[in-house]
């Protein structure tokens, strides 16, 4: 047992599992499904919220850079996840690939990691679903006043309400919609993949309308003052907060890139449904390429219209949680119908986000409870659903927690650097599995290994850098934390470690 952290799950037994899918998920998913359900996690939050806060603290009009950077680093990572996934067609993503490539100690941090990807990123998008809901309820009044949720109940208990005069006003007490919108969509996964892929799919085609309309019309209004300089002078900005951060230059573009990346988390959710795809091997490169090239097309034409629209000081202060509303409403005289129109497909989107997020947040635990790295509960299907409802669960207790709790702006970040940590491994086993495993059948291969795989541990690896030293503590203490659980309980629980003909 000396080396037994070491040791790897046999890809013979994880393609063997694949096969066996008549105990498992139903496979309702075709390639447009996938790729549908890749754009349905992309477009969301970071598209509508973490833009405006990558142009207010970190580049201004250059954050179209940083997305083109944050989209390079996907796409190399993607096509790493695309050549796992043709070769390993099982639930369990990054976890999966790192358990038949570098072992159960490192499947284990990555399955750990994972959270901070999906359940993590999931709070962070409820938390902007509250904060567009009470934008959206603005737009009705009663009695002449604007409808909206007492900031109490639709904020954290670390956020405070401040007039210009700098004096508290109000306190918040717990996120209610947050914690509202994380159950309706638990509710919905229990019930099955193909019920919650239809509605992603009806709202998928909704948002994408939208994005492409802001674009087209927004293009005339862009004032050409708001671009110069595009790359603004190296400068210290602290936020209202009193959190400090590298504004342009550089360092300003990668932090910005670091910010939006939370734009493109979710295209790898696609590669936890592969045991739900009918043709995984053919479709599940088609959908994790598909929806990343998709979405990266429409990310740097929507970041520059919208830096184009309003100032570095309107993201700063008037628009700061409904910016894109904020800029359409101000900047685009005669369309203020499309900034309430954005609202609603805004908060659709954001559904759509959560949805995905966790859905593959309980497919990973749902293939780590299967390896007996976490409890049997998270691998129990629903005898009539066949999801793994117990799972979605948990995962509702834990996600909600953050959500009614928890600053949207820390999650975001945690969500960020935890998926930069995943893509970096994913691009170093596909180069070890190129090394120890050339014979095994690969329906799509990666171009260029090694190049491609090092390219992207480096993009990654900058994008890390660009986040800045507190949130390389927080990941740090986070798989600290994960190390601990390790050893005290999945090492010895572990079923690879307990039946010796199962691993390599």
């Amino acid at each position: 047992m000396g080396l037994s952290i070491f040791r790897r799950k046999s890809l013979d037994k994880l393609i063997a599992e694949a096969d066996d899918s008549e105990k498992g998920f139903k496979r309702t998913l075709s390639a447009w499904g996938l790729i549908a359900l890749g754009i349905g996690a992309v477009i969301g939050a970071g598209l509508f919220v973490r833009t405006a806060a990558a142009i207010a603290n970190n580049a201004g009009p250059s954050v179209t850079i940083g997305f083109i950077i944050a989209g390079i680093g996907c796409a190399l990572a993607g096509l790493c996840y695309a050549e796992f996934a043709s070769m390993i067609p099982i639930s369990g993503s990054a976890y999966t690939y790192s358990y038949a490539t570098m072992g159960e100690l490192v499947a284990w941090i990555i399955g750990w990691d994972l959270i901070l990807e999906y359940a993590i990123g999931a709070a962070t998008v409820s938390i902007a679903w509250s904060e567009y809901l009470n934008t959206l309820l603005g737009y009705f009044t009663v009695g002449g006043k604007p409808l909206h949720i007492p900031y109490e109940w639709s904020h954290s208990p670390f956020e405070v309400l401040k007039n210009s005069a700098g004096v508290e006003v109000a306190h918040g007490i717990m996120n209610i919609p947050a914690l509202f919108i994380v159950f309706v969509i638990t509710l919905l996964l229990i019930r099955g993949m193909k019920e919650s892929a239809f509605v992603n799919g009806v709202i998928v085609i909704t948002k994408v309308t939208i994005v492409i309309m802001v674009i087209v019309l927004g293009w005339s209004f862009i004032n050409p003052a708001n671009h110069t300089p595009y790359i603004p002078q190296e400068t210290i900005f602290q936020d209202a907060q009193g959190v400090s951060h590298n504004f342009g230059g550089i360092m300003g573009i990668l932090g910005a890139a670091g910010v939006v990346f939370f734009a493109f988390v979710g295209f790898d959710a696609v590669s936890t449904a592969a045991q739900e795809a009918k043709n995984p091997k053919r479709d599940m490169p088609i959908g994790i390429l598909g929806s990343l090239a998709i979405c990266t097309v429409l990310y740097i034409l929507f970041a520059h219209v919208l830096s184009g629209l309003a100032t570095v000081e309107d993201f700063r202060t008037n628009g700061k949680e409904a910016s894109v509303a904020f800029a359409i409403q101000t900047y685009m005289t005669g369309y203020g119908w499309l900034g309430k129109l954005i609202t609603v497909a805004i908060l659709a989107g954001f559904s759509s986000v959560i949805l995905v997020l966790l859905m593959g947040q309980s497919r990973v635990f749902y293939s780590m409870g299967r390896d007996g790295l976490v409890p049997k509960v998270f691998s129990d299907l629903h005898p009539k659903f066949r999801t793994p409802y117990k799972s979605n669960l948990i995962f509702f207790a834990f996600v909600g927690l953050f959500a009614a709790f928890v600053p949207g702006e820390i999650v975001g970040e945690m969500c960020s650097i935890g998926t930069l940590f995943a893509f970096i491994l994913v691009c170093a086993g596909v180069w070890i599995m190129r090394v120890k495993r050339p014979d095994i059948q690969r329906q799509f291969k990666t171009p260029l290994v090694p190049l491609v795989p090092i390219l992207g541990i480096i993009v990654c690896g900058a994008m890390i850098y660009g986040l800045g030293l507190t949130n390389w503590i927080r990941l740090l203490v986070w798989m600290g934390i994960g190390i601990v659980v390790y050893f005290a309980y999945s090492r010895k629980k572990s079923h690879l470690n307990n039946n010796s003909d199962s691993g390599e």
